[in-house]
């Protein structure tokens, strides 16, 4: 399937969109996007110039001034309008994401009604921005508390929700009153170009929300060395979070940062062992593993060991590989080569050091980006997988003894974004909540997002909080307001 099979033409954009017009670099430049499914080059987009993207700057803040005067009900009202049309075209941005990302269409259609979600909240969330007022320090005298938008934001999001990535940071920053640059992933464009032109359909007005494209270095020097950007929003890797952290430290730029994960997911002799499979499957093979709070180290109980580790092989017997297109497809290929090479690499490094290859064909690269879900056992902190993320289809199973042992391997990272458990012990479900070191804590569950509930981690997995009430805080400044008497 080709771009070509798209109900609706327009929506495929090879422009960036910067004050409510389509524009090209001037040099002519460009970026190829492919298939990672066929390698089939589906189109380009720009790579703009540090002028072009100065430009977009001026836009922004042009943009701003006038959104963050209309009141919240007005920006509410176009931010429903624009949740609408995604869900309206859901199958044309599916079939988009699916073409540049891979993933199977079930799931990129899943993917358009969690985007769309937080453009909802987010709407609803703007007629709630409350003040408070305090006590007066002496008679006569008010304070009052309100809060604005902080100004022009940018953010810069990633390739494995090219949608929801975006909607997330971009609806809490509209809602509150903010104009955006969104600079999406150079491997998945298009998905973030179709939420521009449904934008600008909404009757979002010009300058509000705007797509860049280009050298992902020049953008983020361009977007961090200018004191009209007010907050920077970034969804990628713990290196660049922290490189990007210091870029923003010149004009004091607010930073959100949602970085790098190593989530471990404890199976306790007492879980629920059906539940808990299932809970495994959701975390650790949607998206062919390619999330950032997707189970990275299955944590196993001695008593209840072999018995999980049966039943998730045999779960993972019924996971069928292919393009994203095909019918009952449920992993797909892996973005690009690096991936690729990355899971062959934390396969062949375990296994080297002990690790029992249980299920799966071992992951050999002579498949294009396609790897089969892989099952080992035997698995030891030395080895690479417990130390970096692996983004892809490898499970990974540590046997522990004690309940102590298993929160200290949990916590035996620098990451702190999500952290899954089964147990059904009340009080072991409390004290275990309480000593895992996330941001975000599974228990008894696989599947932790949502538009109403906070997205972040601790440590190097990041700042702040997307998504939630907490979400469009993050948007805004607190001005205090000190009234004297006559």
């Amino acid at each position: 399937m080709s771009v070509s099979r798209l109900k609706t033409a327009r929506l495929f954009r090879q422009q960036c969109y910067v004050g409510g017009q389509w524009v090209g670099a001037s040099d002519g430049s460009s970026i190829d996007v492919d298939n990672p499914a066929n390698g089939e080059i589906l189109g380009t987009v720009p790579v703009l110039s540090e002028a072009e993207l100065q430009d977009a700057i001026k836009q922004a803040d042009t943009g701003y001034k006038v959104w963050r005067k209309k009141t919240a009900q007005e920006r509410a009202d176009l931010l429903l309008r624009w949740h609408d049309l995604m869900l309206e075209h859901k199958d044309d941005i599916a079939s988009l994401m699916t073409l540049e990302q891979g993933k199977p269409l079930t799931e990129s259609r899943g993917e358009v009604d969690y985007a769309a979600s937080f453009i909802r909240w987010f709407a609803e969330e703007a007629r709630r921005v409350y003040g408070e007022t305090i006590p007066g320090a002496k008679p006569g005298q008010h304070i009052v508390v309100t809060k604005q938008p902080i100004g022009v934001t940018a953010a810069i999001t990633p390739w494995n929700f090219p949608a929801a990535m975006i909607t997330r940071k971009a609806g809490a920053a509209l809602a509150a009153g903010c104009s955006m640059i969104v600079k999406p992933a150079s491997a998945t464009p298009y998905t973030a170009l179709a939420l521009a032109e449904l934008a600008d359909e909404a009757g979002i007005p010009a300058g509000v929300f705007n797509v860049v494209t280009g050298k992902a270095s020049v953008i983020s020097d361009v977007l961090t060395g200018s004191s009209t950007v007010r907050k920077l929003s970034f969804t990628g890797s713990t290196s660049v979070g922290s490189q990007l952290m210091a870029q923003c430290a010149e004009h004091i730029q607010k930073v959100s940062l949602e970085l790098g994960g190593n989530a471990p997911f404890i199976v306790f002799d007492d879980a629920d062992v059906e539940r808990a499979v299932e809970g495994a499957m959701i975390c650790k093979f949607r998206n062919t593993g390619q999330t950032c709070v997707c189970a990275n180290r299955f944590l196993v109980q001695a008593g209840i060991h072999d018995r999980f580790v049966e039943k998730l092989a045999e779960a993972m017997g019924k996971l069928k590989l292919g393009d994203g297109f095909e019918e009952g497809v449920t992993q797909s290929a892996l973005i690009n080569r690096a991936a690729v090479k990355k899971v062959q690499e934390h396969f062949n490094d375990a296994l080297s050091k002990g690790a029992q290859h249980v299920a799966g064909a071992a992951p050999e690269g002579n498949n294009g980006n396609f790897v089969e879900p892989v099952l080992i056992t035997g698995v030891t902190r030395d080895m690479q997988l417990c130390e970096d993320e692996t983004f892809g289809p490898l499970a990974a199973v540590i046997k522990f003894e004690t309940e102590e042992q298993a929160i200290e391997i949990a916590n035996d990272t620098p990451f702190g974004l999500a952290a899954y458990f089964y147990s059904t012990n009340i009080h072991r479900v409390w004290r275990v909540a309480d000593e895992l070191e996330a941001g975000i804590i599974g228990v008894n569950e696989g599947a932790v997002s949502n538009a109403a509930a906070p997205f972040g981690g601790v440590k190097e997995s990041g700042l702040g909080r997307e998504g939630s009430s907490h979400g469009i805080e993050e948007y805004m400044e607190i001005k205090y307001l000190c009234m004297g008497a006559e």
